[in-house]
């Protein structure tokens, strides 16, 4: 890249991209430094000009888990091809659209599909529209993903309540508050010491009983991995003495992002397959087994996230 002419960036071929799309046909992934917070405040501003939903909590959708969305009413529907300066979802399994409606009464907004880190978007651009989010005026975020699991004690099809993570990219230098830092969102150095809010894993426990759930739902530790590829057997070994419990692609760099601009996180994943951690073992990770068990648990996940909806909406009236 080499200059903007008339709101249009131009490489050093002189290709044209608009909304991360070039003049050819082909996608091109723009720099984090065109997310601004003007440039921001821009896409939060075309969906409040769009929707008359303002909502207050934030939901995304994990891999095989769009039946969420599906239960929202009175919906506005914004693929993410059609809203300006976003990137667009690859990945099987994310429909690829923002949805703003109401969930048992509750005004939401809805991310049908996430960005990853192995699409070849850097992380700020993975979590930028938590920053949006922030801006329509979200207060609460409810983040969902399809996540191995590494503690023996867990089963496909269980619930893990994330209590805390390890951000192992984050160790090697890659942080989506990287660069400048705008205190319109938050501090240069944000704490993470209370990343996951207790009392709403308190409310997941609580409606976890009430669901008759409680042997399938755990608290557990978190980590986010850059993929795409599984992990190796030494690998999930390191991972286990580190404490870890699940292991997945997403969710950690969204919560850092939220939590930098004050927004209350909450999280949970879906086991979708045991991680192999013996050498002699036959099993292997693959993605259509974690977007078929996504779907089969989530008409059950729904309900979970409904409830937890309206526990936040009434602790806050």
């Amino acid at each position: 890249m080499n200059g903007i002419k008339n709101n249009v960036l131009i490489d050093l071929n002189g290709n044209g991209y608009t909304n991360g799309k070039c003049t050819n046909g082909t996608i091109y992934h723009q720099d984090d430094d065109i997310y601004t917070y003007d440039t921001l405040n821009q896409i939060a501003k075309f969906f409040l000009d769009r929707t008359k939903v303002r909502p207050k909590i934030g939901i995304i959708c994990g891999s095989g888990l769009g039946a969420i969305a599906e239960m929202l009413e009175d919906v506005d529907k914004f693929p993410y091809s059609s809203i300006p300066n976003f990137p667009v979802s690859t990945v099987e399994g994310h429909a690829g659209q923002m949805l703003f409606g109401y969930l048992d009464n509750v005004p939401v907004m809805c991310m049908q599909g996430r960005f990853h880190y192995y699409e070849g978007y850097p992380l700020a651009k993975c979590s930028m529209p938590i920053r949006v989010m922030k801006l329509v005026g979200v207060t609460h975020l409810i983040a969902t993903n399809a996540a191995g699991g590494l503690n023996p004690s867990y089963k496909v099809g269980d619930i893990v309540i994330v209590k805390d993570h390890i951000n192992i990219m984050g160790f090697a230098g890659n942080n989506p508050l990287q660069g400048p830092n705008d205190t319109r969102f938050g501090p240069r150095f944000p704490p993470m010491n209370k990343a996951y809010d207790r009392k709403l894993i308190e409310y997941a426990m609580e409606i976890a009983e009430e669901m008759g759930m409680k042997d399938e739902v755990h608290e557990g530790v978190y980590t986010c991995l850059g993929g795409p590829n599984y992990e190796t057997v030494a690998e999930l070994k390191m991972l286990k003495i580190l404490g870890v419990d699940a292991v997945g692609m997403s969710t950690v760099h969204e919560v850092i992002t939220a939590r930098h601009c004050d927004i209350t996180a909450f999280a949970f994943s879906i086991i979708t397959n045991k991680c192999v951690t013996e050498y002699e073992s036959m099993e292997e990770a693959n993605h259509d087994e974690v977007v078929d068990v996504g779907k089969r648990r989530q008409s059950i996940l729904s309900v979970l996230v409904c409830k937890m909806v309206t526990k936040i909406n009434d602790a806050a009236l």
